[in-house]
């Protein structure tokens, strides 16, 4: 906006501040003013209107300089009156405007007469150009599209960082005990605890370990993809662990208590029931994953054969199969 516009602008009326309002005070009342009617929040034309009145005023109210100039026409200019150098008739001295006009004119605001001439000031280009040209310095606010050159800005939309993506891969039994293990991310490193029973393909969250976020926002996650090694005696079974116990042949028909290993290769006895076929499960409990539930150990019956049994032995399974009632035909019909 052109300087020799000022006289029909109340920019503090406009701002809706009073004429002695500080710098804090017309910035507040701006930054209220310019979120009821920014065209980015209020779609209509007469806010769009508005906040270029709006933003014109706190261009000129908000530059030190500029506000004094503002002030100094505003105050010397609305009664029909122009300024002139040196003395004249029938005017009168405005030496006493000095304190405003030295300290703007390097202290030659004495030399300045005020004198009335009936219609309005007929050359406010000479009081432009004591200030340095006629052409305000920072003008009205460039308006278009959503940027605007005015000092009320959006605050920029914080960005969560995004999620980084890695692998791990542990034995088995760090997979039903858990782990504390070591990761890098941007070369720095860091601990982090592997839950236990976690299992093969399963994804853990850590939380805050993925790129950094912008304009303050928060840091993405870290998705550690988990492989499990296999173990060549166990698996699991949700949060039980499954193993083979194999027995003999006496041991699965008249049943028997038998003594094997677990994954910490501590000693536990399973109970066999007598009768108990291949696949039959036997449990010992607790001895599975210690989590909030802990966890069985199951053990699958596995009846073993000898490889070269001797006539003796064959001779007696036969015998043994003939003295069970209808064994031999009831295994016979599920083939």
């Amino acid at each position: 906006m052109a300087e020799n516009e000022w006289l029909s602008k109340d920019f503090y009326k406009v701002l809706g501040v009073s004429k002695d309002a500080t710098e804090d005070d017309i910035t507040k009342a701006y930054r209220k003013l310019a979120r009821k009617y920014h065209p980015d929040l209020n779609k209509t034309k007469e806010a769009e209107e508005r906040f270029k009145d709006i933003s014109e005023a706190y261009d000129v109210l908000s530059n030190k300089e500029q506000r004094q100039k503002y002030d100094a026409i505003r105050q010397f200019g609305m009664g029909g009156a122009r300024f002139s150098g040196g003395s004249g008739q029938g005017g009168f001295d405005a030496s006493g405007f000095s304190d405003i006009f030295g300290s703007m004119f390097g202290g030659n605001g004495g030399n300045v007469r005020f004198s009335t001439s009936g219609g309005g000031p007929s050359n406010l280009n000479d009081i432009f150009s004591m200030f340095g040209g006629a052409a305000g310095g920072r003008g009205g606010a460039s308006y278009g599209g959503s940027r605007y050159g005015n000092p009320y800005e959006e605050p920029p939309t914080p960005q969560r960082g995004d999620d980084r993506k890695s692998k791990i891969t542990l034995t088995f039994r760090q997979a039903v005990k858990g782990a504390t293990v070591s990761l890098r991310v941007d070369g720095k490193q860091f601990k982090t605890h592997i839950p236990a029973g976690v299992k093969d393909g399963q994804k853990i969250r850590i939380a805050g370990k993925g790129r950094p976020g912008s304009n303050g926002g928060a840091n993405g996650d870290m998705y550690l993809t988990v492989q499990v090694k296999p173990d060549p005696r166990f698996t699991m079974r949700g949060h039980d662990i499954v193993m083979d116990v194999p027995v003999t042949v006496g041991e699965a028909v008249a049943g028997a208590r038998v003594e094997a290993h677990d994954i910490d290769g501590e000693t536990v006895t399973f109970k066999v029931p007598a009768g108990s076929s291949s696949g039959a499960e036997i449990r010992v409990g607790g001895k599975g994953v210690q989590s909030a539930t802990a966890g069985d150990l199951i053990g699958c019956v596995q009846i073993r054969v000898p490889a070269k049994p001797g006539l003796g032995a064959k001779h007696a399974a036969k015998e043994f199969d003939k003295s069970v009632e209808g064994y031999a035909e009831a295994v016979a019909a599920e083939r």
